[in-house]
């Protein structure tokens, strides 16, 4: 499934009134269920247990390593049933990078600022998809865990205990994914599983 950025990568001009108008015409129903999905990644990705247990930076950039994560679940499973799930998996993309515009422009950055920041932030994404992609096609865990110490736990010194979890935990999160019906997943209140880091 490939993503696009449209209104991020535009001038800062048509980029504002692209924004704007996510917002003011009435929302699709593609966009109302990548929404849903995209406040269920950011939930579990804030849980406590990730930063206080598991060795996460509890940092803007280890939180957003967090939320790209688990977007990235859901679209990896999306890939199974393209045809009801292409224009979700869109919308999910695309909402994910509104949130970022957002909180960079809460944080300070101008027009350009932000541009730039949005386009490397897209890069980290893709650049992350093939790594996760590649370590969950592999044939043990050490290919996953090599690929979270090198992204998600990139500016930390981790135990390899915390590294050897996330990678169980990631692994546990798409076999949950994956038993999980497409329309389950779309009209899910809650499509991760938080067993063992609830708390």
């Amino acid at each position: 499934m490939i993503m696009r950025v449209l209104s991020l990568f535009a001038s800062p001009v048509s980029k504002n009134r692209a924004m704007l108008n996510i917002f003011r015409k009435k929302p699709s129903s593609e966009w109302l269920i990548a929404d849903k999905l995209y406040m269920q990644s950011v939930s579990q990705a804030r849980l406590p247990y990730f930063y206080e247990k598991g060795g996460v930076a509890d940092t803007p950039d280890g939180r957003f390593d967090m939320i790209m994560l688990h977007v990235y679940l859901i679209l990896r499973r999306f890939r199974r049933a393209p045809e009801k799930t292409q224009l979700i998996g869109q919308a999910l993309f695309d909402r994910m990078f509104v949130d970022i515009d957002q909180n960079l422009r809460e944080m300070g950055a101008g027009d350009i600022g932000v541009a730039y920041r949005v386009k490397d932030m897209a890069k980290a994404f893709y650049g992350r998809i093939a790594a996760y992609d590649e370590g969950l096609d592999g044939e043990n865990d050490a290919c996953l865990a090599n690929a979270l110490r090198r992204n998600l736990f990139r500016k930390t010194l981790p135990h390899d205990r915390d590294v050897r979890a996330m990678a169980e935990y990631v692994r546990e999160q798409v076999l949950s994914l994956d038993k999980q019906g497409t329309l389950e997943i779309l009209e899910s209140q809650n499509v991760f599983s938080s067993d063992g880091v609830s708390k």
